[in-house]
């Protein structure tokens, strides 16, 4: 039998709220997307002025650092410094931009966070926030 930690339905609201609770404080909009270890949605939250292609982009980025266990940043870098398109992989919700971060737990994957929204640096802040916040792994 295989005993594993997973991202609970809780903490995934956790995280959303986390991000939630800054973007309201700097009155921005942008979309949170919480995913498992295997990239499939547990939480998501589109806050009133998120941009429409935000939401799709947020979920992606967090499918991205699910699947490939690594930020979606660094796929993206990767595929511009070595000049090989994210297609190569076969999966068309890859995403090279900053803002997907996988969620580790004992050296394990549970899940990942996207956030889109915004321009890629408050995007990734937001999300690493947010991880650091309920002291989880990244």
């Amino acid at each position: 039998m295989i005993t594993k930690k997973q991202i609970s339905l809780k903490e995934a609201q956790q995280l959303i709220y986390s991000v939630q609770s800054q973007l309201e404080i700097e009155q921005k909009g942008a979309a949170i997307a919480v995913v498992d270890e295997h990239g499939e949605l547990i939480a998501f939250a589109r806050t009133d002025t998120c941009p429409l292609p935000s939401v799709t982009i947020a979920i992606n980025k967090a499918y991205t650092a699910s699947r490939e266990r690594k930020s979606s940043r660094e796929l993206g870098d990767a595929s511009r410094t070595y000049g090989f398109p994210l297609t190569n992989f076969g999966e068309l919700r890859y995403v090279g931009w900053g803002g997907g971060f996988p969620i580790w737990h004992d050296g394990t994957i549970i899940g990942a966070i996207g956030v889109s929204g915004l321009p890629e640096e408050e995007d990734m802040a937001l999300a690493t926030q947010a991880i650091n916040e309920l002291k989880f792994e990244q």
